[in-house]
């Protein structure tokens, strides 16, 4: 049976690709979980309207990723954190943390977007790197002083 892939499915394709599968898999699988179309002819035009409102929503999140990300250059966060001998933390400095520190600068961000290379375990100016959707990347200046 010849079908539509409505989503990206990692062994079939991507969406919009005109696949065979078997009849049993397209109709117990594909079709009740939306994952693709009879293909007919009109499902090929409902799949075209759906690729331009993709198309619509993915310009509109990029835009919205862009616009946050220029906001993000221009933060800077400062963490206080308790200090001992030769400057070293006690403990280290959690993604956790600089998303509550964010937060309280008003970005709702969650802490899996935020990267660490490695654990912030001095005192210094770090820049951390923050994934946002569409694969692009923002920049947060942390200052991690003593408390």
């Amino acid at each position: 049976m010849k079908v539509i892939l409505r989503k990206e499915h990692e062994k079939l394709g991507n969406i919009g690709d005109v696949v065979e599968v078997k009849d049993g898999y397209a109709r117990n699988y594909l079709f009740p979980k939306k994952l693709a179309y009879p293909a007919t002819d009109g499902a090929m035009h409902a799949l075209e309207e759906e690729k331009k409102q993709a198309e619509q929503r993915l310009n509109k999140e990029r835009k919205g990723s862009e616009k946050l990300a220029g906001e993000l250059e221009k933060v800077s966060i400062t963490l206080q954190m308790k200090v001992g001998e030769d400057e070293k933390l006690f403990g280290s400095v959690t993604s956790q943390m600089i998303a509550d520190a964010l937060k309280e600068k008003g970005f709702d961000l969650d802490k899996r977007v935020i990267e660490l290379e490695e654990p912030i375990k001095a005192l210094g100016i770090y820049n951390v790197t923050i994934k946002l959707p569409q694969n692009l990347i923002g920049k947060v200046k942390v200052w991690v002083v003593r408390e």
